[in-house]
C-alpha cells in the first residue's frame, strides 16, 4: 500500500485562500441591505417632491394660463448595481455620507420643454421655491459641449421629512427641449451601440447633427413668439447673481459650481 506525502505548499496556498475569505453573518447582511434600502428611498423622495412640484406647475399653466411649457417628465434612482459601479470607477468610500456628499446623481428628473425660454422659465419657477436650495448649475445651452450636446443640468437640493426628522437630498434635474432631448436620445444609442467608440466621420455627423437641432429650437421659438408674442422675460443664460439674490438669504454654504454668464 502507497502513500503520498501532502504538498506543505498547497496546504499553506490554502490557508491563505481561506484567509483572504471575507465572511458576513445573515443578521449583518440583512441590516446592511435595510440601511441601503432605506438610503435609496430618501433619494426616491426626494425625486417625488420634485415630480409634485412639477406637476403642480403644469395644472396651473394649463387651468389659469391655458399653455403647458413641460412636454414630459422622467425620472430614475439608480440602481444598486450602477451606483457600486460608480464608487468602485470613482474610488468613493461606501460610507453613506461620503456617498452623499460626492455623488448627486442617485435620483435624477429629466424636464422636457417645447422652447427654450421655457427652460429657463421652470427653472426660475422651480429654485425660487424657498424649499429649494441650488447647489449646482452647468448650462449646456449657453455653452454646448464639444459633441454639440445641450442641457441645463441643476443639482437642487431638496428637504425629506421623514418620521426620524429631516433629510436633505441633492437630486440632478435636467431642462431641455424636445430638439436637444431628440439629439441626446440618438446620440446615447449610437454611443452604446458603438462601445463609445463611435468612427470620426460619425462623431462629425452628430456634431452636425447638433447644429441643426440648435438652429431648429432658436427657429421655432422665433415662430412661436411672432404667433403668440414675446415671451415673459426670464433668465437664461444662467447668471450667479440671480441665484442668490431670488431667495432672499443665502445658503449656508455655496454652489459647488455654477457657471456664470453676463
Amino acid at each position: 500500500m502507497s502513500t503520498t506525502a501532502a504538498d506543505p505548499s498547497s496546504a499553506t496556498d490554502e490557508g491563505d485562500e481561506a484567509n483572504d475569505e471575507i465572511t458576513i453573518s445573515a443578521s449583518a447582511l440583512r441590516t446592511l441591505g435595510d440601511q441601503m434600502q432605506r438610503f435609496l428611498l430618501e433619494y426616491r423622495f426626494a425625486m417625488q417632491e420634485v415630480e409634485t412640484k412639477l406637476a403642480i406647475l403644469r395644472e396651473e399653466f394649463l387651468h389659469m394660463h391655458e399653455y403647458n411649457p413641460i412636454e414630459h417628465v422622467s425620472s430614475r434612482v439608480k440602481s444598486v448595481d450602477s451606483l457600486v459601479a460608480k464608487l468602485e470607477r470613482r474610488g468613493i468610500s461606501s460610507e453613506f455620507e461620503v456617498i452623499r456628499a460626492e455623488i448627486h446623481d442617485i435620483a435624477g428628473v429629466r424636464v422636457t420643454c417645447a422652447f427654450i425660454h421655457d427652460v429657463y422659465r421652470l427653472f426660475d419657477l422651480l429654485t425660487q421655491q424657498d424649499d429649494i436650495t441650488v447647489l449646482e448649475v452647468e448650462d449646456f445651452i449657453e455653452t454646448p459641449k464639444l459633441n454639440g450636446y445641450q442641457s441645463l443640468h441643476t443639482i437642487l437640493s431638496i428637504p425629506v421629512y421623514l418620521s426620524t426628522g429631516r433629510v436633505d437630498v441633492p437630486v440632478e434635474v435636467q431642462f431641455r427641449t424636445i430638439a436637444m432631448d431628440f439629439w441626446a436620445s440618438l446620440e446615447h444609442k449610437i454611443y452604446y451601440k458603438y462601445a463609445r467608440q463611435v468612427p470620426d466621420t460619425l462623431t462629425q455627423e452628430l456634431k452636425h447633427a447638433a447644429d441643426t437641432a440648435a438652429e431648429l429650437d432658436t427657429r421655432m421659438e422665433r415662430l412661436h413668439a411672432q404667433l403668440h408674442g414675446a415671451p415673459a422675460p426670464h433668465t437664461g443664460p444662467i447668471g450667479l447673481r440671480h441665484l442668490t439674490t431670488t431667495r432672499g438669504e443665502q445658503p449656508t454654504s455655496p454652489p459647488r459650481r455654477t457657471i456664470h454668464r453676463a
